[in-house]
């Protein structure tokens, strides 16, 4: 069984000093493919070091909501000339998060929209973070038009009206840990709305440890526990849905 985890931060630092080992229980449990997502200017180049060092890795680099605040001067054409260089890369992680305390959304959604734009004149997949601001990321993304190749919608939380909703925009929908909380009453209808070719599933280790999972940091092996909750919610055998959002990955990162 192959094992695509569309969506982590292995550059973080709270995973990387155990990488060689990280990876290693990655690639037992049948993980041979992933998506690693820088978030700020910061992790760009770590990222592109560990797209280097390792087979089957596929970049992606962006600015997140989270960091806006401290992005430099320069950062959009350092991100455009980035993607330039690196044809295999997508967009993300970027977003709009309203779970933010103090945050500036005129802000959030200009940045956001910036790198939208980027993508779609380079034509590029996006990977999109959303927290509480569901409505919204769809009423910007009719504002904003199609994007050529598609985006990811990370670490799914929403309703199977709102997953309904961003697939018919060209999304595909990608669920994490998070579906194996006792609370998580939206997950089981979300992921079987979902259609067979736009399922993914991903870890975004080191955060949203499985409840099932050992250990305190989320890591790439864990994938393995979001398919068998996703295949025990839409009703497959794991080796399907493992089958299924391993080619949905590959399409969705244009491989």
């Amino acid at each position: 069984m192959k094992l695509f985890d569309a969506h982590n931060h292995i550059q973080d630092n709270r995973l990387f000093p155990d990488l060689e080992k990280v990876m290693k229980r990655a690639a037992e449990v049948g993980v041979v493919k992933m998506g690693i997502k820088g978030c700020c200017e910061s992790d760009w180049p770590r990222v592109i070091d560990l797209s280097k060092t390792y087979d089957g890795i596929y970049p992606s680099f962006g600015l997140h909501p989270w960091f806006i605040s401290e992005r430099s001067e320069q950062w959009l054409r350092t991100l455009e000339n980035l993607l330039m260089e690196y044809p295999e890369a997508a967009v993300g992680e970027i977003g709009i998060d309203h779970a933010v305390e103090e945050r500036d959304d005129v802000e959030q959604e200009k940045v956001f929209f910036q790198q939208l734009e980027l993508a779609r004149t380079l034509e590029r997949p996006v990977s999109i973070h959303c927290r509480r601001a569901w409505g919204r990321l769809i009423e910007l993304l009719d504002d904003f038009g199609k994007l050529p190749c598609g985006m990811l919608i990370h670490c799914f939380g929403g309703s199977a009206e709102v997953a309904t909703e961003l697939v018919k925009r060209g999304g595909y929908i990608s669920f994490s840990g998070s579906i194996t909380r006792p609370n998580a009453r939206k997950a089981g209808p979300a992921i079987r709305a979902v259609p067979d070719d736009r399922i993914l599933i991903e870890t975004d280790a080191p955060d949203i440890l499985p409840t099932t999972a050992t250990g305190h940091l989320n890591e790439p092996a864990n994938v393995k526990l979001v398919l068998e909750k996703a295949a025990e919610f839409r009703g497959l055998p794991a080796e399907t849905l493992a089958e299924l959002t391993f080619r949905n990955a590959e399409r969705f990162f244009g491989f």
